[in-house]
């Protein structure tokens, strides 16, 4: 792109923390009304990068410009001031706060001390309108949202700071297809208004229906660029892997056996209802459905996380319901969560305490643990999957995304799980890890183990499962072999046609 045509302009940003060089040279160049995509693996340097452009890091060399003046944000807020916000994959709401005081936070309007409240409700209606939401009641609690709708009071935020360059990282991580269109509609429209807006997501087909051009990070380093319409995904994932790709979704051969898990009837405090299969070694089911028709429920009741209301479950090593995690973890069951942040890893603690957070026994003698023999196994772990990480004793926080997801997988190989519930475990990660994960799968199901696999991501579905269910509203519409099914059908019976 011609440098008097950008808006902003990113050159040569470098940033080492410690050892590790996380930028080593990256540009990066985005015009007034462009959908510009940020593609790469895991640990490529993307998240580094938008620190940068959002104040929260300072890079140690290279050149920032906004509007052709120089731009050295040294905060947050700093940044939002001269036009560029972020909305991060983990949204920034303040839940116990209003719609109206989370859109204008930071930039409340006050008058000797006090807030000027009716200039507050205007600026946040009119933010709001511009985004198509201005219905919304100001005084509700942003917490009482839908993720849909708290994203959208974060993007209201933005423009009432009257932001020029809007930052999404990952932003349909945790929508559903519906809501998805509905972020589509909403970002064309604010490309079309002037503004100019970095898109990060690991979803090729969003960046190919939705962003104009795009820049490969990899290793730290800008290595593409150019217009979408003249790439393709094979050539994208090359850029983002530096090799040949080679599949996207490896089979691992595997074989039915006996079975597992007998669920019958089984009714949660939330969801499901009545829901009834059974799970075989060497089987992976999967389940698909909206947000909201009671995926994740399903594998939380079998483990013990949500109640049980009525129904039956029996399984390997004397598995009944109802049950606790701690039970479920004895009886051989393994759970992966969708809230990686949330609940699936001790963030405070390092990499070795969250893989051995369900089985020290064999590191233990004499009430004892024995911190060598602990991390010689966590190595050999993350070894096996490949984990970028410095030692067994670094910060779990430290690790990149798909890195960490890695570690709450490694965990379940730790305490030898017979049966795995994974919900949604390729969320927000690369496409190279995502097919070191579907390999796993595969391999672990080879072994005997039996997966059950919940996803938002329709294609993993038809090509990682041996059988899928789908649910509608709490129920189990459909159980078949994966080979009975076409995308077309799963969605016809997910949306209860």
């Amino acid at each position: 792109m011609n440098s008097a045509a950008a808006l902003l302009e990113l050159r040569d940003i470098a940033k080492r923390f410690g050892a590790t060089q996380a930028l080593d040279g990256v540009s990066l160049a985005l015009a007034p009304g462009e959908v510009h995509a940020l593609i790469g693996e895991n640990g490529a340097g993307k998240s580094t990068l938008m620190k940068v452009l959002a104040g929260v890091e300072s890079p140690d060399a290279g050149e920032m410009r906004l509007a052709g003046e120089r731009y050295a944000p040294r905060s947050p807020a700093a940044a939002r001031k001269l036009g560029v916000a972020m909305i991060h994959q983990e949204l920034a709401i303040a839940p116990h706060l209003s719609v109206e005081a989370n859109v204008l936070l930071g930039a409340e309007r006050t008058s000797m001390g006090v807030l000027r409240r009716g200039e507050q409700r205007r600026i946040a209606r009119a933010a709001l309108a511009r985004l198509g939401r201005g219905e919304l009641d100001l005084e509700r609690p942003a917490g009482l949202l839908p993720i849909a709708e708290q994203q959208i009071v974060e993007i209201a935020r933005a423009l009432a700071s009257s932001a020029r360059v809007l930052v999404l990282d990952e932003p349909t991580s945790s929508l559903g297809a519906h809501d998805v269109a509905r972020l589509f509609s909403l970002v064309r429209e604010l490309a079309a208004s002037g503004l100019a807006i970095v898109y990060i997501s690991h979803f090729l087909e969003e960046v190919s229906a939705l962003c104009t051009r795009y820049t490969v990070l990899r290793d730290g380093r800008s290595v593409a660029s150019g217009l979408l319409a003249e790439t393709s995904h094979e050539q994208l994932v090359r850029h983002m892997v530096g090799r040949e790709m080679g599949e996207m979704f490896p089979r691992v051969p595997h074989a039915r056996g006996e079975a597992l898990l007998e669920v019958r009837g089984l009714s949660g405090s939330k969801k499901p209802e009545e829901l009834s299969f059974t799970l075989h070694r060497g089987e992976i089911l999967g389940l698909a459905g909206l947000v909201g028709a009671g995926r994740s429920e399903v594998l939380r009741c079998l483990y013990g996380l949500d109640g049980v209301v009525a129904g039956s479950v029996s399984g390997a090593r004397g598995l009944r319901s109802p049950t606790t995690p701690r039970a479920s973890i004895a009886a051989g069951l393994g759970f992966v969560s969708e809230d990686r942040k949330g609940e699936g890893l001790f963030l405070d603690l390092s990499l070795a305490d969250n893989l051995c957070a369900t089985a020290l026994e064999p590191f233990s003698r004499g009430g004892l643990l024995s911190l060598r023999r602990r991390d010689l196994r966590v190595r050999e772990r993350l070894a096996d999957l490949r984990c970028k990480a410095r030692s067994p004793r670094q910060a779990i926080r430290e690790l990149s995304g798909g890195n960490q997801q890695k570690v709450a997988i490694a965990r379940l190989l730790h305490q030898d799980a017979e049966i795995l519930l994974l919900d949604e475990p390729t969320r927000g990660i690369d496409v190279g890890t995502k097919a070191e994960i579907y390999r796993w799968i595969g391999e672990l199901a080879s072994r005997g183990k039996a997966v059950i696999l919940v996803s938002s991501y329709l294609p993993e579905l038809m090509n990682v499962c041996d059988t899928l269910g789908v649910l509608c509203r709490g129920r189990l519409v459909a159980l078949r072999p994966i080979e009975e099914w076409t995308r077309e059908e799963v969605m016809r019976l997910a949306v209860g046609a």
